[in-house]
């Protein structure tokens, strides 16, 4: 072997070693990165508790509180916080501007384990529309829509029924329910708009119920291929109107519940390169709440993602009980389907037990 074979072998072993090195190097990074993301994830999950009764707030006593507790496992365990959210399954319950970015067409269920005979269940499809001109060949569609359309359903049972003398008649039931729909258009590739219609029925006892027509707008702006902005108005004329006539003939009243106005402004970041995304949201309402809401996701392996998030963290009244949660998913793929399960759980202070999410979802 020459003496200029020997240099160029030497070479060969000195940038392969500093190859090895480099990757090393990269893959230490990426651990360290991911654990410090998880030590994120537990501290926002149990490091806010607060255990102090809570004063007096307008919110405790507004209507559609079932409404305001967040949508599925997923959201759920991200904190509620995803009016930016332009990854994984989408539901415009978040955001009716979310739809344009669904991939595939994804059908979503979940039902709650809840304490005090309490219910609450989930049903929704989300689909994206791409409509090609035939004038042009580039092979991008001209117009990009999306529809988005669910059910949360609500009630309590086993209430117990009593006459004027105090004694037991039968059990009683309530129900609560919302649908919605909503279209979306993209109008760029960074700015898309949307608008929710909600349709509310309550049955709260026998021939006493209501119903009421709401809407939600919103808009999410794509900074970057990374960060989204999100601007959200929710529960727009949203209200029940009440009639004890049935029951009560002439004695009977009319009342009129309005819901909350909530205004939300959503930012969320996702890092390709660790597989991680994280969700924040401040929502302020017209009944005194400016409340915080993030989140964050891993996805620890293929089609496995771990999660945990903080929601109801209200500025303006310190005693305001938060509510943290944390969750898991898992996808498996059968042919062109992916088959999914999500969970979340989310501490309820206040409650004999804590909130149990469990969630199915198509994506096809």
């Amino acid at each position: 072997m020459s003496h200029f074979d020997e240099l160029s072998v030497t070479k060969d072993v000195i940038l392969s070693l500093s190859k090895d090195a480099k990757k090393k190097k990269s893959h230490f990074y990426g651990l360290s990165v991911t654990k410090y993301f998880l030590y994120f994830l537990f501290l926002i999950t149990f490091s806010f508790q607060t255990f102090a009764q809570p004063k007096f707030s307008e919110m405790s006593v507004k209507p559609g509180a079932f409404s305001r507790m967040g949508f599925g496992a997923r959201g759920m365990g991200l904190g509620n916080g995803l009016s930016a959210l332009t990854e994984g399954n989408l539901v415009a319950y978040y955001n009716p501007a979310s739809s344009v970015f669904q991939s595939g067409n994804s059908f979503q269920t979940g039902y709650s384990f809840l304490s005090l005979n309490r219910s609450l269940n989930f049903l929704s499809f989300t689909k994206r529309f791409e409509f090609f001109s035939s004038k042009d060949t580039s092979g991008k569609p001209s117009s990009i829509a999306g529809l988005s359309a669910g059910i949360i359903n609500s009630g309590v049972s086993k209430i117990d029924g009593r006459d004027n003398n105090g004694l037991k008649t039968k059990e009683l039931s309530s129900s609560e329910n919302l649908f919605f729909i909503s279209l979306a258009n993209r109008f760029s590739e960074r700015l898309a708009l949307g608008l929710s219609v909600k349709f509310y029925y309550y049955k709260l006892y026998e021939k006493i119920t209501t119903t009421g027509v709401g809407f939600d707008v919103g808009a999410i702006y794509k900074l970057s291929d990374n960060i989204n902005i999100s601007l959200m108005f929710a529960d727009l004329n949203s209200k029940y109107k009440w009639d004890s006539g049935p029951i009560y003939g002439q004695n009977g009243l009319t009342s009129e519940d309005k819901f909350p106005l909530l205004k939300k402004v959503g930012l969320s970041y996702k890092n390709l390169d660790y597989k991680f995304l994280i969700v924040g949201e401040l929502e302020s309402s017209n009944a005194g709440t400016n409340i915080i809401k993030i989140g964050g996701e891993y996805n620890i392996y293929e089609n496995f993602y771990l999660r945990a998030g903080m929601d109801q963290f209200n500025l303006s009244n310190s005693d305001w009980s938060i509510r943290p949660s944390a969750g898991l998913s898992y996808s498996y793929k059968i042919k062109d389907y992916f088959v999914g399960f999500d969970y979340a759980f989310i501490i309820e202070p206040y409650s004999s037990s804590d909130r149990h999410i469990i969630g199915v979802n198509f994506n096809f």
